[in-house]
Parts: C-alpha cells; sequence; structure tokens
C-alpha cells in the first residue's frame, strides 16, 4: 500500500485513480502472460515429438493467428458500447433518473457481439477449413511440415467461432471494469489446455490409450476454446445477467460491426506485415532472420503490459465519456500512458543491460547472439517511449475512433515501416540494427502521432 502510494506521488496520479487502473489493467495483463507461457508450454510439449512437429505447429498457429486477428476487433466494439453504457448508467443513477432495465441495456453490445462472432465465424471456418491444403503451403513447402500443419491448422480453424465469443466475453467483462472475471475463465482454458493438449498428444499408453502426436495439440486448443466459451455464456447469463434480456436491435448490432471492423482489419493487416517483416529480414540474411524471429517474438511479450493497460484505458475512457466527463476521459488516457511508461522502462531495463545474457536463453549460437545485441539494446531503450501509442491507441478505440487508429496504424506499417525497412536493410545494406533502429524510430513517431490526436480531443464529441 505504501508502495502504491509513492508510485502515485511519482506519477502525479491520486492513489483510488491508480488503484483503478491497476484492478482492471492487472487480470488483462496476466491473463495475456499467461497465453505465452501456454505458448511455450505447448511448444515444450510438440518438440518433444521433434523438429518436423514443432515446425508444423508452429506454421499452423502463424496461420491460426491470421484467421483470429479477423475476429479480434469484436472486442473492442463490444467493450467501447458497454464501457460507454455504463457509464451513461453510472450518471444516471448518480442523478436518481430511471435507467429502465440496465442489466437489459448492457447486454444488448454483448448479444450483438456473440450474433457477429456466430456469422463470421461460420463462414471463416468454411473457408480456411477447406482453403487448409492451398493456404498452409504458402508458410513452408515441405511436405512432412504440411502434413501436420494442415491437420492442426483444421481443428485449430473449427474453433474459430467460439474464438470471436471469446473476445466479445473479454470485451463485455473490460467495459463494465470486472477483468478479473475474465482471468478467471482464461485460467480455466489454459488449464484444460494443457491437460487436454498433454491427453492427446500423447495418450495413455498404459491403459492402451494413444495420442495423435503434434496434431493432438491442436485439438487440445479446440476443445478448451469451446469449454470457455461454455463457462463464458454460464458466468454471463446465469450469474450476472440473471433477469428477462431482449434481443439486440438492428441498431446496436451495426454499432457493434460499425467499431469491429476497422480494428479487424488493422489487426489481420498487422498480423501480415509481420510476416512480410519477416521476409524483409529474410532478404538480409539466415542468420538475421533466425535471430530476427526471437527479437520479434521477444518484443511482442514485453509489450503485453502496456496493451493490458492500453485495454484498461479503454474502459475508463469509454465510462467517462457515458456520464458525459469529457475531461475526466482526456485525464484518464494520459494517466494511464505514465502508469505504462513507468512499468516499461522498468522491463526494457534489462535489454539494454544485459542483451547478450537475454540472448543466450534463446539460442547457444555466439555469432546469432552478437547479431542481436544492439537490435535488443534499442527496443530496451524504445520500449517506454512507444507506450502512448500502445496505450492511446487503445483508449481512442474506447471513445470509438476506431477507423481514425485503422488508418494511422495502416498507414505507418505498410505505407512507412515496411517500405523503409526492405531499402534500409535489404538494399542500403544497414542490416538488422539499421531496421531495428527505423523501427525504433516509426514506433516513437507514431507515440507522437497519438499524443497530438489525444491532446486534440475531437475524439470526445464521437457518438457510438
Amino acid at each position: 500500500m505504501l508502495l502504491q502510494q509513492r508510485v502515485a506521488r511519482l506519477l502525479a496520479i491520486s492513489p483510488e485513480r491508480l488503484q483503478r487502473i491497476l484492478l482492471i489493467g492487472v487480470p488483462i495483463i496476466g491473463g495475456m502472460l499467461s497465453q505465452s507461457l501456454i505458448n511455450l508450454v505447448d511448444a515444450a510439449m510438440v518438440g518433444r515429438l521433434g523438429d518436423v512437429a514443432l515446425a508444423g505447429v508452429g506454421v499452423g498457429s502463424y496461420a491460426s493467428f491470421i484467421v483470429v486477428s479477423a475476429v479480434m476487433g469484436l472486442s473492442s466494439g463490444v467493450q467501447a458500447l458497454v464501457a460507454r453504457r455504463s457509464g451513461e448508467l453510472q450518471k444516471s443513477s448518480g442523478s436518481q433518473k430511471s435507467s429502465g432495465n440496465p442489466q437489459g441495456q448492457l447486454a444488448e453490445p454483448l448479444l450483438s457481439g456473440l450474433l457477429l462472432a456466430l456469422l463470421c465465424g461460420l463462414p471463416l471456418t468454411l473457408l480456411f477449413y477447406f482453403g487448409a491444403p492451398f493456404f498452409i503451403p504458402l508458410f513452408n513447402k515441405s511436405d512432412d511440415v504440411a502434413a501436420i500443419a494442415i491437420p492442426y491448422f483444421e481443428w485449430r480453424t473449427l474453433a474459430a467461432t467460439f474464438i470471436g465469443m471469446n473476445f466479445v466475453f473479454r470485451g463485455f467483462w473490460s467495459g463494465i471494469g470486472d477483468s478479473k472475471t475474465y482471468l478467471k475463465v482464461l485460467l480455466f482454458m489454459h488449464l484444460a489446455n494443457v491437460v487436454l493438449s498433454y491427453l492427446l498428444i500423447f495418450g495413455l499408453p498404459s491403459l492402451g490409450i494413444y495420442g495423435y502426436g503434434a496434431v493432438g495439440s491442436g485439438m487440445g486448443t479446440a476443445a478448451s476454446m469451446v469449454l470457455g466459451t461454455l463457462v463464458y455464456f454460464w458466468l454471463t447469463f446465469k450469474r450476472h445477467l440473471n433477469h428477462p434480456i431482449s434481443l439486440p436491435n438492428r441498431n446496436t448490432i451495426l454499432s457493434v460491426a460499425r467499431l469491429a471492423i476497422p480494428n479487424s482489419t488493422q489487426q489481420v493487416l498487422f498480423a501480415l506485415g509481420t510476416s512480410v517483416m519477416f521476409w524483409i529480414i529474410g532478404q538480409i540474411g539466415t542468420q538475421e532472420q533466425a535471430v530476427g524471429h526471437i527479437l520479434i517474438n521477444l518484443a511482442l511479450l514485453l509489450i503485453l503490459p502496456a496493451v493490458g493497460l492500453g485495454i484498461a484505458s479503454s474502459s475508463l475512457v469509454g465510462q467517462a465519456l457515458g456520464r458525459g466527463d469529457k475531461q475526466d476521459a482526456y485525464q484518464w488516457g494520459w494517466e494511464v500512458v505514465r502508469v505504462a511508461a513507468l512499468i516499461m522502462a522498468v522491463v526494457g531495463m534489462p535489454l539494454w543491460l544485459f542483451p547478450q545474457q537475454i540472448l543466450l536463453l534463446f539460442t547457444p549460437d555466439i555469432h546469432l547472439i552478437e547479431l542481436g545485441t544492439w537490435p535488443l539494446r534499442i527496443s530496451g531503450f524504445a520500449i517506454a517511449l512507444e507506450v502512448t501509442a500502445m496505450v492511446l491507441t487503445q483508449a481512442l478505440l474506447g471513445a470509438g475512433a476506431s477507423k481514425q487508429v485503422m488508418k494511422i496504424n495502416l498507414i505507418m506499417q505498410w505505407a512507412v515501416l515496411l517500405p523503409l525497412a526492405y531499402f534500409v536493410g535489404p538494399f542500403a545494406g544497414a542490416g538488422l540494427t539499421g531496421v531495428w533502429i527505423l523501427q525504433g524510430v516509426q514506433r516513437v513517431s507514431l507515440s507522437l502521432v497519438y499524443g497530438v490526436i489525444w491532446r486534440s480531443r475531437h475524439w470526445a464529441d464521437i457518438r457510438i
């Protein structure tokens, strides 16, 4: 408690507001970190089957990420609408006005998101399930790898609708400020994933039950998504929304779709852009691509605290706008940025102090460690300066500015970063370090852009 008060004074935030940020953000961060940990556990289990099995699951997992990206926007769409309505209900309650059926008002965006998850998930499942034999070889042309990657990807694709629904429920619980429930269900899913995947990979030979090898990992992950969705339904409709609820109206469905589509589009193109960056690094050299894979995945892991706090800011901003308090919404954005910057400065410090020791955890190759040392130092230095973009991106989504966020991010990635990365790296010969310097400059510039947009306050007048 004393530490929290000292941190609050350091960041010029009241202890109550800091606690509010952490209450929403920490469970979300915990859920994201647990997902990364489970990915490592899955890799460790499959890795016992050999490098071909590990490569096949790796290809299938990355391909699945592109499919998942198509429904990720449903979370931010539902969260923005639920947070806004939650704030409106707080305002009407404070002024002792009648609010009708408050549970029904909060349930409408949730039901709209679930309906959209069904409408989007089923076509995605059919498209990618039957297209897997043509889609997967784009990532790896090895027949042995494809023999594992295709059925693994097919099983993961069968759960696309349930994954979409999971994102919708995350948006609902985050929107009302109860991210602890989201964390509990997510941890349950992860535990189920480990148990089911182990049984389906290895079986129980002592009982005469044999597993399905690496493909069993995809089967276990899909089954855990279904189980998690069922638990979400029970918790949400039996324990929280326990009054009669009517179906959502057309306007609410369209509002969720309007908020979700730009973000889903951005997520899909971000996933594709990441693969293009891998390709660009590969044009520099095979060793650079190998260490680049480590660096990118390490960076994606380390930014999770900032992304989690950004999702918290989305709820806080949306609730404040729902109450009609634009100044409070503006203040929440900057306060979350300050909290995230402090955390990421601490997280980034080991990267530029001990880069070689960190890289040694991933590879014993001295030459690869030398190639990655300065890029990792650059990441450690820049990571605290990048948080403004990470947090305010989510805050603007909470305000309903999803189209603006999509345009800015896509322009900065596809029109600026990727073309310049190709020019600086393979063409000009600046190598991996040159690409990483460029990437750091681009992300800091993106933070400046979002800072200017947030200061303009035009987002506060968006109606959703």
